[in-house]
């Protein structure tokens, strides 16, 4: 991979690169009683999701980013059963993009290696308390076989010698890249420790990875970290890429939230400013809810004037715009703000910014970080409609993906949302007829301006997580 192959400086420049996960078997072993200790509200059908969802996400991803590979190889479009074997990491039909790269290929890569595959063994044993019996048969498996087990947790004859990793599909959590370095996570709960440890050595043993050894950072816990008790959570360092955003060349975003520590965000300004690589970070703080888990719940940019939140966290909500002047006082006096924002400088990290609310934040990026002299529109969750906003944002509404910049990917299942897209100007269009404008020739994705594209997602939403949660991408285009 050369120098112009990995580089993120903005939510939405054109994308160029990403990775993703296919669902696998390890959503298919949710069970209710485990559900919520592998980080899921629900069970879901996996058959749905592949077929008849996460299929749709990838084809508009190679119409996107690798139409060579997709153009004319879709004989019908809309149907379920439609060239699946195209989109299924196991086959030898899979499209084998490297611009839409499938995180399992690359694990199998690397697990051809007989030293990688000793050790990689070794470390998942030892965290997952393997017999050593278990590790020396490990050893005689092959890359591929190792690559679906560490994942799904089953072996080819339905042996289950390990938890699933269900949530390895959001890959947005493994890691950021910030300009041209790669910011890798450290996971708050147990479940995703393995996907973490994976990713580890995918990035720093995979030949794609091989010029940018130099540039991978990875956080560690304080030297007196031992010493703590538990309960003090705070000086934990957890770190989770949906909590970290590349808003501009010179700005990262850290969100502090039921996921992200605030000795985390530390570290994370601490090392960028020593490594020159950006000359802001704002620290975002929400609440620690499961609502909202990382900042891209409750927020995501669309354009550079345009951004998709939860009005909860706006001016007004917060300030109390249309309250009367008891409500307002009352409302004043709560101890714990719903957000706090504060900005730090390289050049000046002992006199820091802080903003009275999210939007003042977003706008300023809009603004200064971006230079935009358009008028900043916000586009609310719900349509800021109690109790829209609420179910809607927790079926993802403020998590969208921008393959382009005013281009973006959302749930079709979040109606209020989309017609705040509308009210605000924006085409919206089914990924369905998309696919069939795009495979005609009706249509190319340059002639796509300004466009919420809807994606279907009974199943998907009901895992916690959208597109913006479902991809890391590798490159995207420097916006000017």
């Amino acid at each position: 991979m050369s120098s112009d192959h990995l580089g993120v400086s903005s939510e939405i420049g054109t994308l160029r690169r990403l990775l993703v996960h296919s669902p696998d078997s390890s959503l298919g072993k949710v069970v209710p009683s485990k559900a919520q200790d592998w980080l899921f509200e629900d069970i879901v059908h996996l058959d749905t999701i592949r077929k008849k969802e996460y299929d749709f996400y990838i084809k508009i991803l190679m119409y996107f980013l690798d139409p060579e590979k997709i153009q004319g190889k879709l004989h019908n479009i809309n149907s379920p059963e439609s060239d699946r074997q195209f989109y299924k990491p196991d086959s030898s039909n899979f499209h084998q993009s490297e611009k839409v790269i499938e995180l399992q290929l690359l694990l199998d890569k690397i697990l051809m290696d007989k030293d990688i595959r000793l050790k990689l063994v070794a470390s998942v044993c030892a965290i997952e308390f393997c017999s050593y019996e278990t590790q020396k048969f490990l050893l005689t498996l092959d890359g591929s076989t190792l690559s679906k087990l560490f994942i799904g947790g089953t072996l080819n004859d339905g042996r289950m010698l390990f938890a699933p990793i269900p949530n390895f599909i959001f890959t947005r959590d493994i890691g950021v890249v910030v300009n041209d370095h790669v910011l890798l996570n450290r996971p708050a709960k147990k479940a995703r420790t393995r996907e973490a440890l994976l990713t580890k050595y995918i990035f720093h043993n995979h030949p794609l990875f091989k010029d940018f050894q130099n540039k991978i950072i990875e956080i560690e816990d304080t030297s007196h970290h031992f010493l703590m008790p538990k309960e003090t959570d705070e000086k934990k360092v957890t770190l989770e890429g949906g909590d970290v955003m590349m808003v501009s060349s010179n700005h990262l975003l850290v969100g502090v939230s039921e996921r992200t520590t605030v000795e985390a965000a530390h570290q994370v300004v601490k090392v960028l400013f020593e490594k020159k690589l950006v000359e802001k970070v704002s620290v975002v703080r929400i609440p620690k809810k499961r609502d909202y888990m990382h900042i891209d719940t409750v927020f995501t940019q669309v354009k550079r004037n345009v951004w998709v939140m939860l009005g909860n966290f706006s001016r007004k909500a917060i300030l109390k715009e249309d309250a009367d002047p008891i409500e307002r006082i009352l409302e004043s006096r709560k101890k714990d703000d719903p957000i706090k924002v504060t900005q730090f400088n390289r050049l000046d990290p002992e006199n820091p910014i802080y903003f009275e609310t999210l939007e003042d934040l977003l706008v300023s990026i809009s603004e200064v970080d971006l230079k935009c002299k358009e008028k900043i529109t916000f586009i609310y969750s719900g349509n800021n409609e109690f109790p829209f906003d609420l179910r809607e944002q927790w079926t993802d509404s403020c998590n969208v993906l921008a393959l382009k910049e005013g281009v973006v990917l959302g749930y079709d299942r979040n109606d209020k949302t989309t017609d705040a897209f509308r009210e605000a100007g924006f085409s919206v269009i089914h990924v369905h007829e998309l696919l069939e404008e795009l495979e005609s020739k009706r249509m190319s994705v340059n002639d796509i301006k300004d466009t919420l594209v809807l994606m279907p997602s009974a199943e998907l939403s009901r895992a916690r997580g959208g597109f913006h949660c479902m991809s890391m991408p590798l490159l995207r285009d420097a916006i000017n």
